[in-house]
C-alpha cells in the first residue's frame, strides 16, 4: 500500500512539475526575464550576413532593441536611440546595441532601417524565437534589454518613455564611465 502511495505522489508531483515548466511567470508587461539575471544567450544573424552570439559580446555593455517595422512605437522611438545612444557611442569598442526585428523577412527589414533612418546593426528573428527568451511571445515590442559586462540584465524597458528612455541613456553611459 505504501508503495502505491508513494507511486501516486511522485505521479502527481511529475504532473504538477511538467505543468509548471510550461507555464513561464512574466511580468506586468510581459517580460519572462528580470533585472539581476544572466541574459539568455542567442545567436542572430544581422541583415549584413553577419552572425552575433550575445555570449561572445562579455566584456561589452549591451543594449538589445526589440522592434518590427509594423511597430508605431518602435518607429518613434528608433530615431531617438540612433541618436542619443548609437551616434554618441558606436565607437566605443566597450559598447554593442542590435536591434532585433521580430519575424520579419531580411528585405523588409533593411527598407524599415532605411525608412527609420537608423544606422545601428539590425538583425532578424525569426519566428520571434530570440524575443520570446525575453518576453511572452505574444507580448508587445518595443523593449529594450540592457546587459552588463558581466551579461547579467541591468535594465528592461517598455514602449517609449522619456522619463524611462532618459533614464536608460544615463545608465548606458554610466556603465560605459566605469574601466
Amino acid at each position: 500500500m505504501k508503495t502505491v502511495k508513494s507511486l501516486i505522489f511522485i505521479l502527481f508531483a511529475l504532473c504538477c512539475l511538467s505543468g509548471k515548466a510550461q507555464e513561464v511567470a512574466a511580468d506586468d508587461v510581459g517580460y519572462i526575464v528580470k533585472v539581476g539575471e544572466m541574459a539568455p544567450d542567442f545567436t542572430i544573424t544581422l541583415t549584413d550576413g553577419k552572425q552575433v552570439t550575445l555570449s561572445e559580446l562579455r566584456g561589452k555593455v549591451v543594449m538589445l532593441q526589440f522592434t518590427a517595422s509594423w511597430c508605431g512605437v518602435c518607429r518613434k522611438e528608433m530615431p531617438f536611440i540612433e541618436k542619443d545612444i548609437w551616434l554618441k557611442h558606436k565607437d566605443n569598442s566597450d559598447f554593442a546595441l542590435i536591434g532585433i526585428d521580430r519575424d520579419e523577412p531580411l528585405d523588409k527589414v533593411i527598407a524599415f532601417g532605411k525608412s527609420t533612418g537608423v544606422t545601428y546593426p539590425l538583425g532578424l528573428d525569426p519566428g520571434a524565437d530570440i524575443f520570446a527568451k525575453y518576453a511572452l511571445r505574444k507580448a508587445g515590442i518595443t523593449r529594450n534589454v540592457l546587459i552588463d559586462k558581466d551579461g547579467r540584465i541591468v535594465m528592461l524597458t517598455r514602449l517609449y518613455n522619456e522619463k524611462e528612455f532618459a533614464a536608460l541613456v544615463k545608465k548606458i553611459d554610466e556603465m560605459l564611465a566605469k574601466k
